[in-house]
């Protein structure tokens, strides 16, 4: 009613500039017809060459045949790094859980990009993307979303092998561009998705959602990814920001939280499943020890700041609790699924193509913009630009 009435009286006093007012409309059309029309040229002509896979991987055939689970919990930070003052947190408890329940943790594993998008489209094509020539003031990669939760090789994998696929999420995050799902189900419908959505109105109970989906698909092998934004990292934005130390106590609470939700999940499993691959594997660190997470993106060599960014938690319950050999392989996510698929299909040689275990991001800062190697195969900080 406010909005009504304050149109109202606007209308009285400007209806005689109305010539004005659209004059002043049309020029403003015209500059954003001027940035838009590249920007659509792009959307076009985007290629995905650098996704191809530089062997036969996509023909896999499995001989091994158990259901496999994807945990993602968003930003859970690998235990080692927890240890460390930045984080100054003890989660020996949950990581025994772990251990109790026959996962095996990895606790020098790291992401290869600093974002969601970014890290989890590396993971899903098996490939370095290196952000795929981004621009000044465009923080993640184009397309991410229509690859991730579109077509891709892992998903295509799985359904070559007669797997049902399931993508399993909190929010709509990963699904505001609305692209054309390579899954054969989603526990979120696209209807129930506002146009205009940035993608957290609405969270689902995927622990719910999930425990449906395996007694619906019990008679199939089954690939299931399953994310939640638990615990998280800290925030986005300066303006947001609370500190580093209260960021931190923050985010060390909703690790707590975390826990709590992944203990749930692995029961549910268990009980319907006790000889599945479950992989727990999170997206990238919790940025603990900056004020915020933009904040990683000025030129950075401090060790701790930059594994507290890209260092992750991975552990793993290989079925009848036997690792292959070759799990040492296990570095970074980029090539995650390049070990699994040489474990479910008993062939070493898709270990003749791993990508290499280095980690990238964007720099804006203190450096010319563009994008970095910081980590190198060894584990070291670098500080080196990759261009294309």
């Amino acid at each position: 009613m406010l909005l009504i009435v304050i149109a109202c009286i606007l209308g009285l006093f400007l209806f005689k500039y109305l010539r004005k007012i659209i004059a002043f409309q049309f020029i403003i059309a015209v500059v954003a017809i001027v940035w838009v029309i590249p920007r659509i040229i792009e959307s076009q002509s985007y290629s995905f060459n650098w996704a191809k896979q530089p062997d036969a991987i996509e023909n896999v055939k499995f001989k091994k045949r158990p259901n496999v689970y994807i945990i993602q919990p968003d930003g859970y930070v690998s235990f080692n790094e927890m240890k460390n003052e930045l984080y100054d947190y003890d989660n020996s408890k949950f990581e025994t859980f772990l251990e109790d329940n026959n996962f095996k943790v990895y606790n020098n594993f790291r992401s290869n990009y600093y974002t969601t998008l970014s890290s989890n489209t590396s993971m899903f094509t098996m490939k370095h993307h290196y952000y795929n020539n981004p621009k000044p003031n465009f923080n993640e990669l184009y397309n991410a979303r229509e690859i991730m939760a579109g077509s891709n090789p892992v998903v295509s994998i799985f359904k070559q092998n007669n797997y049902k696929t399931s993508l399993i999420v909190e929010s709509p995050y990963l699904l505001v561009n609305r692209p054309k799902l390579n899954y054969n189900y989603c526990n979120i419908n696209y209807s129930e998705i506002p146009f205009l959505s940035k993608g957290f109105e609405f969270y689902k109970n995927v622990n719910e959602d999930l425990e449906a989906a395996i007694i619906k698909n019990s008679k199939s092998d089954n690939f299931y990814f399953i994310e939640k934004l638990s615990p998280g990292h800290i925030s986005t934005l300066e303006k947001d920001s609370k500190g580093k130390e209260e960021e931190r106590k923050i985010y060390l609470k909703r690790v707590e939280e975390a826990n709590k939700w992944l203990k749930s999940m692995i029961g549910i499993i268990n009980n319907y499943d006790n000889n599945a691959l479950i992989v727990i594997v999170s997206d990238h660190g919790g940025f603990v020890g900056f004020d915020y997470t933009r904040q990683s993106k000025t030129k950075q060599t401090d060790r701790d700041l930059l594994y507290s960014v890209f260092s992750v938690n991975l552990a793993i319950k290989w079925p009848d609790n036997i690792a292959p050999e070759f799990d040492d392989k296990l570095t970074t996510s980029v090539n995650l699924f390049r070990v699994l698929f040489s474990y479910l299909s008993n062939d070493k040689k898709y270990l003749n193509h791993l990508q290499d275990d280095k980690s990238f991001i964007i720099i804006n800062n203190e450096s010319p913009f563009g994008v970095y190697e910081m980590i190198n195969e060894k584990g070291e900080i670098v500080f080196f630009e990759y261009v294309n």
